[in-house]
């Protein structure tokens, strides 16, 4: 997780300085909001302080929603500062581990990388991408950076295509090719004084920054409000009004999961789920001066939510528990197929 407002337009000790005080307002987004700020140390060049921040959030007593992804923050700081040993550890660790999401896949490999470490970089991403996607049936949009830095570790290493480079190649959308962006002779023509050569590298790096600036044109899902059967009861009960949005709680599931599904098939990426509670959506319509039975609050809430970290990918890895609660796997729930 990197903040990616540009570094000549923020203090970023400042800034790091105040998701610290909006975390300790909203003790529930904790773990999202001081990620930020230890990004934004990382970038103030106070990477101390950084695992400082990693520490605390591994150390609280409270349950993480990405453990892992913390202590893969954490080593790729550490090991920038002097501290290869610890990082290394906790690498070794996280790959032990075998963590179901690919964001600490990501960072670990790209540590590895990032150190002249290509081979056991392309270990690490072939890991992630085996453990992640050998059954997925379409690579879910947050598996696309480990399909493509594997390509790109392995481009560079100057080992012959497979399946999955394959795979990453027909995902990737930008009209100049994998293989072009991630040849290893590019970097030759930024010393050259040929004005073709130096013509032909600015065209690639544009069409690098074009994909860059697409992914992050959706910096947070795209997230579909979900409640709780006891929070949605609580919320009838409160304000009637809103029984027409929600008829039932198993309506309000289907909806969620057909919804989910229609924008998946409309090709929109970075699908996400996101839980309201009742105190905390009245505690919205209050900052936002309106009633919590207006209907039109509810997107705005659940856009909300999602900008504070709140949400959780759609559709869950194959063997996770279904995002509806109900303890079965999503295959077996709402992931069932007709």
């Amino acid at each position: 997780m990197r903040p990616d407002t540009p570094a000549e337009n923020v203090d970023h000790t400042a800034e790091a300085a105040r998701l610290e005080r909006t975390a300790g307002l909203y003790p529930e987004d904790a773990e999202a909001l001081l990620l930020q700020a230890a990004a934004h140390l990382e970038l103030a060049g106070d990477r101390p302080a950084a695992s400082t921040l990693y520490d605390r959030l591994l150390s609280t007593s409270d349950p993480l929603d990405s453990p892992h992804l913390v202590r893969a923050l954490k080593a790729a700081n550490l090991w920038e500062y002097g501290h290869e040993a610890e990082a290394r550890a906790i690498i070794d660790g996280i790959r032990t581990a075998a963590p179901r999401d690919p964001a600490p896949w990501v960072i670990v490999a790209e540590s590895l990388e990032s150190h002249d470490e290509l081979e056991a970089a392309q270990e690490t991403f072939t890991e992630g991408v085996r453990l992640l996607l050998t059954d997925a049936s379409e690579p879910p949009y947050a598996t696309h950076p480990l399909l493509f830095g594997r390509h790109r570790v392995r481009r560079m290493l100057g080992v012959a295509h497979d399946d999955w480079d394959a795979l990453a190649d027909s995902l990737h959308s930008s009209p100049i090719s994998l293989d072009e962006l991630h040849d290893p002779k590019r970097v030759w023509s930024l010393g050259s004084d040929n004005p073709e050569e130096l013509a032909a590298e600015i065209s690639r790096l544009r069409a690098e920054l074009g994909t860059y600036r697409e992914a992050l044109s959706r910096p947070f899902p795209v997230a579909v409000l979900h409640w709780p059967t006891q929070e949605l009861t609580e919320l009838l009960a409160a304000y009637p009004p809103l029984a027409a949005e929600y008829p039932s709680h198993e309506e309000h599931l289907a909806t969620i999961e057909a919804s989910l599904r229609e924008l998946s098939a409309s090709g929109t990426p970075n699908l996400g789920i996101v839980t309201g509670t009742v105190p905390s959506y009245e505690a919205f319509a209050a900052s936002e001066a309106t009633t919590p039975s207006d209907t039109a609050l509810l997107p705005q809430y659940a856009t909300t939510l999602a900008a504070r970290g709140r949400a959780i990918v759609w559709p869950p890895q194959r063997g996770e528990s279904c995002w509806c609660g109900s303890g079965r796997g999503y295959e077996g729930c709402h992931g069932v197929t007709n």
